[in-house]
C-alpha cells in the first residue's frame, strides 16, 4: 500500500511539473508577441510624424509666401494711395481753376440762373395750391425741376417758366367748364361738369367745391353756404358766355368757405338750447297761435259790430252789440238809470268774451325771458361744473354748456319781443271793440233821456 501511494505521489508531481512547463512556454511566446507589436508600432508612429512634419513644413512655406506676397500687395497699395493723393489735390486745384472760368464765362447769366432758380421755387407752392391745377395738372413739375437744377437753364426751360407763369395770370382771368373727378361725402368719386371761377372758386350744379392740393383732387364743401349764396350758381351756369350775372366769390380760394362749413346755422344754434330752448318756443308757439286766433276773432266780432250799426233796429244775437241792442229793446219803460245799469251789465257780460286769452299772452311774454335766464344759471352752473372736472385746458369741453346759457337767453328775448308786440296787438283790438259798446251804450242812454224829457 505504502508503495502504491508513493506511486501516485510521484505520478502527480510529474503531472504538476509537466504544466508548470508548459504554461511558462505559452506566457514566453504572449511576450514575444507584444514587444514585436510594440515594435511595429513604433515604426507605425515614426512614419506618421514624419508625414505631419513634412506637411507642416510644406504649410510653413505656404504661408510664408502668403506673407510675402500680402507684404508686396501692402507695398503696392501704400504707393497707389500715394499717387492718387496727389492726383487727388491736383484734381482740386484744376476744378478750383475751372470754376473760375466758369463763372468768368457766365458772367451776368450765373445772376440769371439764381433768379430763375428762386423763382421756380417760389412760385411751387401757388402753382400747385393754384385751383388752375384742377383743370391743368402737372404744370408744378418742370418748375421742380428748374428749382433743383445745378447748370444754366436752357432756352426751352426759360420758355417753360414762363409759359407757366402767363398760363396761370391768363387762366386767373377765365370762367372755364371742364369734367373732372369729384369726391362726394360719401366717400363715392363721380365725374362731374365744373366750372372754374378764375383763380378763385370751383362751382358744379350741387353748389361749391374746393381743390384738395394736397391730395390733388376735387372734394365738396361739409355743408353749403346761405341759399341766397348758392342761389347764384343756378344763374351764372344758365346764362350765356356773353352774358352777365352777379356772383359771390371766394376772394381767399375757399378758405372762407371751409369756414362756413365749421359756423353753426339757425337750427343749430336753437337745438344749443337744449330743454330750455325747446320749452321758451313751445311757449312762443303757444302764444301766438292765441293772438292769432284772438285776432282772427276779434276782426270776425269787429265786422259783425260794424255791420250791427248799420242796422241797429234789427239787433242780432251774433255779435255783442247786438246783444246789448236787445238788452235795450227788452228794458225800453225803465227809467235811465235803470235802463243805463242794465247796459253796463250787459257789457260787462260781453267783456270777458272779448278780452279771453289776451292776459296769457302777457304771461307768456313775461315768462320766456325767465326760462332765459334759468337756462343761462344752468348753464354757467354746467360750465364751472366742467372747469372743476376737467380744467381750462380744452375750451371745447365748455362751449357747449356757455352756448346753453347763451342761446336761452337770447331764446327768452327773442320769445318775449313778438309776445309783447302780438298783445299790445290784440289788447288794442279788443279796446277798440270795448269802446264801440261803451260809445253805443252811452248814445242809447242819452237817446233814452231825451225821450223821457220830451
Amino acid at each position: 500500500m505504502k508503495k502504491l501511494f508513493k506511486g501516485f505521489a510521484v505520478a502527480a508531481a510529474l503531472t504538476v511539473s509537466a504544466g508548470a512547463a508548459l504554461n511558462a512556454h505559452a506566457n514566453t511566446e504572449a511576450l514575444d508577441q507584444i514587444l514585436e507589436q510594440v515594435k511595429q508600432n513604433r515604426i507605425s508612429e515614426g512614419k506618421i510624424n514624419k508625414a505631419r512634419e513634412q506637411e507642416f513644413l510644406s504649410d510653413r512655406a505656404d504661408k510664408q509666401a502668403l506673407l510675402n506676397k500680402a507684404k508686396r500687395d501692402l507695398a503696392a497699395e501704400k504707393a497707389r494711395g500715394e499717387r492718387l493723393n496727389k492726383q487727388f489735390k491736383q484734381n482740386e486745384v484744376t476744378l478750383a481753376e475751372k470754376e473760375t472760368e466758369l463763372v468768368n464765362a457766365q458772367g451776368t447769366l450765373g445772376e440769371m440762373f439764381g433768379v430763375v432758380r428762386r423763382s421756380a421755387a417760389d412760385a411751387i407752392g401757388s402753382i400747385e395750391a393754384s385751383i388752375v391745377s384742377a383743370e391743368k395738372p402737372g404744370r408744378a413739375e418742370v418748375l421742380r425741376s428748374l428749382a433743383a437744377a445745378k447748370e444754366l437753364p436752357t432756352t426751352r426751360e426759360l420758355e417753360d417758366l414762363w409759359i407757366a407763369f402767363q398760363t396761370e395770370m391768363t387762366e386767373s382771368a377765365k370762367t372755364s367748364t371742364f369734367e373732372a373727378e369729384v369726391a362726394e361725402l360719401s366717400g363715392d368719386i363721380n365725374v362731374k361738369s365744373v366750372t372754374r371761377i378764375g383763380n378763385f372758386n370751383l362751382i358744379t350744379q350741387d353748389g361749391y367745391v374746393v381743390y384738395d392740393a394736397e391730395n390733388k383732387a376735387i372734394v365738396p364743401l361739409g355743408k353749403q353756404p346761405a341759399s341766397n349764396v348758392v342761389s347764384t350758381i343756378g344763374d351764372l351756369l344758365n346764362t350765356p358766355a356773353t352774358g352777365y350775372v352777379p356772383f359771390v366769390v371766394d376772394p381767399t380760394r375757399g378758405a372762407i368757405l371751409r369756414l362756413n362749413t365749421q359756423k353753426a346755422s339757425v337750427e343749430e344754434r336753437w337745438h344749443q338750447g337744449d330743454t330750455v330752448g325747446y320749452i321758451i318756443t313751445a311757449l312762443l308757439a303757444l302764444g301766438a297761435l292765441i293772438a292769432l286766433v284772438r285776432f282772427v276773432d276779434l276782426m270776425l266780432v269787429g265786422a259783425k259790430i260794424k255791420s250791427q250799426i248799420k242796422n241797429a233796429s234789427n239787433p242780432s244775437d251774433n255779435n255783442p252789440l247786438g246783444r246789448i241792442l236787445k238788452v235795450y229793446h227788452d228794458n225800453k219803460n225803465q227809467d235811465v238809470e235803470n235802463l243805463e245799469l242794465k247796459l253796463d251789465e250787459a257789457i260787462l257780460r260781453e267783456t270777458p268774451r272779448i278780452e279771453a286769452g289776451i292776459n296769457i299772452i302777457k304771461i307768456l311774454a313775461a315768462i320766456a325771458p325767465l326760462l332765459g335766464l334759468l337756462g343761462t344759471v344752468v348753464g354757467m352752473i354746467l360750465t364751472f361744473e366742467s372747469i372743476t372736472l376737467f380744467g381750462t385746458g380744452d375750451p371745447k369741453i365748455m362751449a357747449g354748456n356757455i352756448s346753453l346759457a347763451l342761446v336761452t337767453t337770447a331764446l327768452g328775448l327773442i320769445a318775449a319781443l313778438p309776445l309783447i308786440l302780438l298783445h299790445a296787438i290784440v289788447a288794442g283790438r279788443s279796446k277798440s271793440i270795448l269802446h264801440i259798446l261803451d260809445e253805443q251804450s252811452a248814445g242809447i242812454v242819452a237817446a233814452h233821456a231825451e225821450k223821457e224829457k220830451a
